[in-house]
């Protein structure tokens, strides 16, 4: 485990001290995958991130999972810290020896709001740069939602928003983090997957995300299970919803992140 931040971290202060860290699962592969783990920006869900670091590291495919800031805290630190993981990851590349320009974040719930964060706001100045590492492109080349947290609006979950915006966000701020309505022809490709009978984050979400990125004609898969309640991580207690993992691998296969070989044994830090 090693600190994102080296030197001064943007937006703590006396009260608020909470130092964010990343983990690294090295494996031999071409692209890397950076994890946020789930939780309504409330806390952490740890079947949502340690976990998907051992699997992804296990199926050859390098990994980093991030303890990023949540409540207390209010945007944008949660999404300095998702920008600051990619450049970090980007930054310490030919250490693990992965492309640059192979680099995917990846969410589950609130986590996969702030990877899709990053996702659309990475030309946005959301700190001052503080070191070397603030030098290199936060921009992720592939996105990865799970049952994402999509909307601020009318298909919200209440408990994201806010947390992470407060008990009265203004409409700007709520248009703002409805990422739907951030994305544009510079938005990168996408692989999604969500349950239909989700009672906490509505379906809706992966689907108004998803229409996005068709109406500005960039790729994406798409997954839509017909049960299954929030939360289900690798979802071993459903097969059929299972499935979403063996399809993303393909996926990550297909874009060039995994190569034939071997998986690293032991987590790391960059």
């Amino acid at each position: 485990m090693a600190e994102l931040w080296e030197e001064k971290i943007p937006y703590n202060d006396a009260e608020n001290t909470y130092v964010p860290q990343i983990m690294a699962y090295p494996a031999n592969s071409k692209g890397a995958v950076i994890v946020f783990p789930g939780g309504g920006y409330g806390m952490k869900a740890d079947h949502e991130g340690p976990v998907i670091g051992e699997w992804l590291q296990a199926a050859g495919i390098t990994a980093f999972v991030v303890d990023y800031r949540v409540a207390p805290y209010r945007h944008p630190a949660e999404l300095a810290d998702a920008m600051r993981a990619v450049k970090v990851v980007r930054y310490f590349s030919d250490k693990y020896g992965f492309d640059t320009d192979r680099i995917a974040v990846m969410g589950f719930s609130a986590g996969a709001h702030l990877a899709g964060s990053v996702s659309v706001h990475y030309d946005k100045e959301m700190y001052e740069q503080t070191d070397r590492i603030d030098r290199e492109s936060c921009k992720p080349n592939l996105t990865i939602l799970c049952y994402p947290v999509v909307d601020m609006g009318e298909n919200r979950h209440d408990g994201s928003r806010q947390n992470l915006l407060g008990p009265r966000p203004t409409e700007r701020m709520k248009d703002l983090m409805s990422l739907h309505k951030q994305v544009n022809e510079n938005t990168p490709e996408a692989f999604i997957w969500h349950t239909s009978s989700d009672n906490a984050v509505p379906v809706m979400n992966s689907l108004l995300y998803a229409q996005a990125l068709a109406q500005n004609n960039i790729n994406f898969e798409l997954h839509i299970y017909p049960m299954g309640h929030h939360g289900l991580g690798l979802s071993g207690e459903l097969p059929y919803v299972a499935k979403w993992g063996d399809d993303l691998k393909a996926w990550l296969k297909m874009k060039g992140w995994k190569e034939c070989g071997g998986s690293g044994e032991n987590a790391d830090s960059p």
